[in-house]
């Protein structure tokens, strides 16, 4: 009897998966810059809606918890859930697969989601432990995008669009939380659920969308190191050999979060104090304009090919941003320079120094001591200190400067800040020069000799 007939091998040309098309694409860089940068930009700026919208809120008749505002106590909750989520990403991040970011970021935004739905159900105060559970469960997201772009030639750019997410994202989401409660009178304990939910669907395209981002190409190792995930004994060595540079970083770093977490959650009083409290719009307004600045400057970087250089670049673009911060506070106060124009200039000095913390500036250390790692450690490491500075700050405003108003602590906090920060970056960036000037790193970057 004949044999029955089976069906030809499938030829997997015939039905490429994205992933395929996406890795075979990579000869168009434009094409990769595009559809990369925009799943992860598009992945950060919904989780922001999860994360940022109630701090539009003044929750005024809520009254006191103990000596604070219940404003205070919520931002206060949410940023010691996001550092206990810093803490604990040192381990988890920098050693995730590949294949399970996708499926960690999802669980973590359904997970935040649906501590906003029970804050609002939950009677106050006990409704602010739900904000501890909602920065808990996103703190670790930013580490898990950024794993997806780090280690290619591209890193800059991707990395400078994905971080225009912290200026455009906040303020935006600002303003559909004020339109939630100001067109359909959503209260202010419904609107950051509300907010959220508008961006759940967006929110988990994206995740997918990024899922499919090829992994770094040869040429991408050959320039930029190998990444692979780092266990504790690779952590501890990368520390021991590089710790006086890593730790002035984390203390600069640990200045300008408290700073930029500071103006983040208040904006909407500063705006106040400045006279612009009854035009949603001014978020929008400000981000947008902080964050063409902030890209000009720093998507040029991406053109720099040379890892030591782009290394010291990118400190001195630190060095910059605490300048611009500071000679745009002086001009405010001293010559009358316009408060919107200020607060632009203020708001760009401000990224253009502390983005290159978030991405650029450990993505070609890394490369310049030419040791196999992976850059998410050393952002998860970087924003566990930063979220340390944000407690301290808050906490130092409301019990040890409770009597000064927002504005003029905000101003003093700028100067000392940008005049710390400034040093410290100096500091790590003549450090580095000297390590990598004598190669004294037991990873250097230049391939020893084989012996004959």
């Amino acid at each position: 009897m004949p044999q029955a007939l089976t069906p030809p091998p499938r030829d997997k040309r015939q039905l490429p998966s994205l992933r395929y098309r996406l890795s075979v694409s990579r000869w168009r860089p434009a094409l990769f810059i595009a559809y990369a940068s925009s799943a992860a930009f598009t992945t950060y700026f919904c989780m922001y809606a999860l994360r940022k919208p109630y701090t539009v809120a003044g929750y005024e008749a809520l009254g006191q918890v103990g000596s604070l505002d219940f404003k205070t106590a919520l931002i206060l909750a949410q940023i010691m859930g996001y550092m206990l989520a810093k803490l604990i990403g040192i381990k988890v991040v920098s050693e995730m697969l590949p294949g399970r970011r996708a499926i960690a970021i999802t669980g973590m935004v359904l997970s935040g989601q649906a501590a906003l739905v029970l804050f609002a159900l939950t009677p106050q105060p006990w409704n602010i432990a739900w904000l501890f559970v909602n920065g808990l469960s996103l703190g670790m997201v930013w580490g898990l995008v950024i794993s997806f772009l780090e280690g290619r030639q591209t890193s800059e750019m991707l990395g400078a669009i994905l971080s225009s997410t912290f200026i455009v994202a906040s303020g935006l989401v600002r303003t559909v939380g004020k339109w939630l409660m100001l067109r359909f009178e959503v209260s202010e304990l419904w609107m950051p659920a509300a907010t959220g939910g508008l961006f759940m669907p967006l929110l988990l395209l994206s995740i997918y969308l990024l899922s499919q981002v090829p992994a770094p190409s040869a040429a991408d190792q050959r320039a930029r190191q190998q990444r692979e995930p780092m266990n504790h004994q690779k952590r501890m060595r990368f520390l021991t050999a590089n710790g006086p540079g890593i730790g002035l970083l984390m203390f600069s770093f640990l200045l300008f979060t408290g700073l930029r977490d500071f103006r983040d959650n208040f904006s909407a009083e500063l705006w106040t104090a400045l006279g612009y409290g009854a035009e949603p719009g001014i978020f929008a307004y400000a981000g947008i304009r902080i964050a063409f600045i902030v890209l000009a400057v720093l998507g040029c970087m991406m053109f720099i090919r040379n890892n030591t250089v782009a290394l010291m670049t990118n400190h001195g673009f630190i060095v910059l941003g605490a300048l611009l911060m500071m000679a745009s506070t002086y001009l405010f106060q001293a010559a009358g320079l316009d408060s919107k124009l200020w607060m632009v200039l203020l708001g760009a000095g401000l990224y253009i120094a502390y983005i290159p913390y978030n991405c650029f500036l450990f993505d070609r250390m890394v490369a310049a001591l030419g040791i196999t790692a992976n850059v998410a450690f050393l952002i998860t490491l970087a924003d566990s200190a930063g979220y340390v500075g944000s407690v301290g700050i808050l906490l130092y405003r409301s019990f040890a400067q409770a009597d000064l108003s927002g504005l003029n602590f905000f101003i003093y906090l700028v100067y000392w800040t940008a005049g710390l920060g400034l040093a410290l970056a100096s500091l790590s960036a003549l450090y580095f020069a000297l390590k990598l000037r004598r190669r004294s790193c037991p990873y250097a970057n230049t391939p020893m000799k084989k012996s004959p």
